[in-house]
């Protein structure tokens, strides 16, 4: 079976598009091709309640929790909002993504 393509990168600074934290931004940390889900920095933050420790002595920790890719979305740096992003060949004939309102490549 191959691993599905998506138009999320890691690093790609996106904006939650639906869901408990719909507005949110934030910057993909991982992306998880098996779930199709992506890890957000500072997004979809839960606290874990756990048997204290020396790393956790006052039981718990906070953990950023993964969000299906279909409610993210892009955000174009030009017009610094959500945007569709497509695939096209540049002058070198490499695949590069870019925003399909602004035409401003990735």
């Amino acid at each position: 079976m191959t691993q599905p393509k998506f138009k999320i990168k890691k690093g790609d600074t996106v904006q939650v598009t639906a869901g408990r934290n719909k507005g949110q931004r934030g910057t993909v940390k991982k992306v998880l091709l098996e779930d199709a889900k992506v890890v957000i920095e500072g997004v979809n933050v839960v606290v874990r309640n756990i048997r204290p420790d020396y790393r956790h002595p006052d039981g718990s920790y906070t953990k950023e929790m993964p969000i299906h890719v279909s409610n993210v979305s892009l955000i174009d740096p030009t017009t610094d909002k959500p945007a569709k992003v497509g695939y096209k060949l540049n002058e070198g004939g490499k695949k590069v993504r870019y925003f399909k309102k602004s035409g401003t490549v990735l």
